[in-house]
């Protein structure tokens, strides 16, 4: 599924020759996972190794390629072998794993806690007493994405997030990239189009060249952790260049689950995608958007 889908996204006739259309031998790669949703709801380990494989035949060493997420919670449970597996398996470490001179700022003030980049303070110790320390409107951006890699294979799951309407492709390349990250994922929708200005920085979205959302179990609520009560076998991978288009195409089904099981619509919390759209990072309009069926 992975192959074919890669096929019909570049219009090559190989894999091989579909991957070096997307990444130049130069590239280090790396690949955006979700790991917070545990066995089911990870993205899944076969469709990640076919990616891999698919770079290797492309002349890219596996043991260059960085797999990442913040946190990698959920990576046993979902059958990663690190050692075996081949490539660098990585999480983002508190505070040494974001980068100090790569930041961006917004008009939205966060309370800084440990593991944040600016954090004042040690663990188990009470931060010092003022009405500004521990708060900012700067967040930095993890080291992987920021310096570590220069072309990405986004891999979100096709799932909600309490905090920001779906847990998809722009969510999985701004959220888990950055510290001070709580301000933008707060269930009021405050802030919200922030997530849209995040993946429009040079070091975020124009290092994506291909996304790739597992949708092969799909989590209607309760996301991106794992959630199974509120979940559908929906057995699909879609991919596109186009990261608005694909999170526009998740959200309408997403919106149709979750109306089926009698929950309330997602809202304002997923205007980012729209927003990303007005800033010219893709296209939200559904009028505009064809979803081509790719037989295996």
């Amino acid at each position: 599924m992975v192959n074919q889908l890669v096929l019909a996204a570049t219009g090559q006739p190989d894999v091989a020759s579909a991957w070096r259309s997307l990444v130049a031998p130069e590239d280090k790669v790396g690949i955006k996972i979700c790991a917070a949703g545990g066995e089911l709801f990870t993205t899944h380990h076969d469709v990640v190794n076919t990616i891999v494989d698919g770079l290797v035949a492309a002349g890219h060493p596996r043991a260059s390629i960085i797999v990442w997420d913040r946190s990698l919670g959920g990576i046993d449970a979902a059958g990663y072998k690190p050692s075996a597996d081949g490539y660098h398996l990585r999480s983002v470490p508190p505070r040494e794993g974001y980068d100090p001179n790569a930041t961006l700022s917004a008009p939205v003030i966060g309370k800084l806690i440990w593991g944040d980049f600016e954090y004042q303070g040690s663990p188990g110790k009470k931060p010092p007493l003022s009405d500004t320390e521990n708060t900012s409107t700067i967040s930095h951006i993890s080291r992987i994405l920021a310096s570590e890699v220069t072309k990405v294979i986004n891999v979100p799951v096709m799932s909600t997030s309490e905090g920001n309407g779906i847990a998809g492709c722009i969510y999985n390349m701004t959220i888990p990239n950055i510290d001070n990250w709580r301000r933008f994922a707060q269930p009021t929708g405050f802030g919200v189009d922030s997530l849209a200005q995040i993946y429009a920085q040079p070091l975020v979205g124009k290092k994506v060249v291909l996304n790739i959302m597992d949708g092969l179990v799909a989590q209607y609520a309760g996301g991106p952790q794992s959630q199974p009560n509120w979940a559908t076998h929906h057995a699909t991978l879609y991919a596109s260049k186009d990261p608005v288009a694909l999170d526009a195409v998740a959200l309408k089904r997403l919106q149709e689950w979750r109306k089926r099981a009698s929950f309330p619509a997602i809202g304002h919390q997923a205007d980012y995608i729209q927003a990303a759209a007005e800033l010219g990072l893709g296209n939200a309009a559904m009028n505009r958007i064809v979803v081509q069926n790719v037989s295996r």
